[in-house]
């Protein structure tokens, strides 16, 4: 009997140290969702966790359920834009004003976003300033798509009462609505290449005519007014032609993505998840493209900022050398 009730006992430990994790992530098309479904399979392949992926508007709605769905044993990961974390955690977003993220935890930072601002080209639009009176979706409502465009928007001097139309739609919807032109442009925060981009880019070559992505200069007063007011949330980066077919490099902003788990998530679990997504990268980089910029060094860049790392992923990066 008293070995009977060991092995019960050595099962349900086994059992505790198996967290169910749902891992919030984006909409179909956009980089966070095909990234959120392959770590579900890589955790589940591994054993370290009953996963599952779901489809979300992204960062704020990650964000958002990973401070309310607590509990029951179930523990909400997400992938989260830095700026959509940062406003979150320190209560600066609307949605987070009463009560701010503070339980939200780092993981690893993924690879870096790239701003997109994608039209058509003749389509007069060649600045950001160029959007005013034109029909644009700004993203998805509560994703960090929207919150970059609406940052960026207000260093250019402009809001979305400045367009004939605001629309608020996923990567897949906005690169639908623009291929059968019925908005004039778009942005989209994501990595390189975004699927649905790449799909408008094909589309509209079949109808003889080429996607443009309007460039954000490091240069331009709207780079640099967006700089001097959100010091930290970003970086230049640049599109190569070759990724949509542009004619030519375009420059613009880099965000890099974070993959963010609540502080409740017992330290042996996040310590687990981390090691079984590093040990697995050949895996999680043949599946998602931008993977390729996931890696121990560029996990722990933010070491040491606003937002703290969760005590388990740091004890893998101090095993592996990453964190001295």
């Amino acid at each position: 009997m008293r070995r009977v009730l060991l092995l019960v006992a050595l099962l349900g430990m086994a059992v505790a140290q198996k967290p169910r994790v749902v891992i919030a992530t984006g909409g179909v098309g956009g980089v966070y969702f095909y990234y959120g479904t392959t770590l579900a399979e890589i955790w589940n392949k591994a054993g370290v966790a009953e996963a599952q992926a779901i489809q979300t508007a992204a960062s704020i709605d990650n964000l958002l359920l990973l401070e309310t769905r607590t509990g029951g044993g179930t523990y909400y990961c997400g992938t989260v834009l830095p700026d959509s974390a940062y406003l979150a955690y320190t209560g600066q977003h609307e949605r987070f004003r009463e009560r701010p993220a503070k339980s939200a935890r780092i993981l690893f930072a993924m690879y870096p976003n790239y701003l997109h601002l994608v039209t058509r080209e003749g389509s007069g639009i060649r600045v950001v300033q160029d959007l005013k009176g034109k029909r644009v979706s700004t993203g998805a409502p509560g994703s960090g798509t929207e919150v970059e465009a609406l940052l960026v928007l207000q260093a250019a001097g402009l809001s979305p009462k400045d367009f004939a139309k605001q629309e608020r739609l996923g990567a897949q919807e906005s690169a639908n609505a623009l291929s059968e032109g019925s908005i004039d442009a778009f942005f989209w925060s994501g990595g390189l290449p975004t699927g649905a981009i790449t799909e408008l880019s094909a589309a509209l070559a079949r109808k003889g005519q080429r996607i443009y992505l309007v460039p954000l200069d490091p240069k331009s007063t709207v780079v640099q007014t967006f700089t001097r007011h959100f010091p930290g949330l970003a970086g230049p980066g640049v599109i190569p032609k070759s990724v949509y077919g542009t004619r030519a490099d375009t420059p613009t902003l880099t965000f890099w993505n974070l993959f963010l788990c609540p502080e409740s998530l017992p330290a042996e679990a996040a310590y687990a998840l981390t090691k079984a997504t590093f040990e697995n990268l050949p895996a999680l980089r043949q599946a998602v493209a931008a993977a390729k910029d996931t890696s121990p060094e560029n996990a722990v860049r933010f070491v040491g900022g606003t937002i703290p790392y969760h005590e388990g992923a740091l004890r893998y990066f101090r095993e592996i050398g990453a964190l001295k």
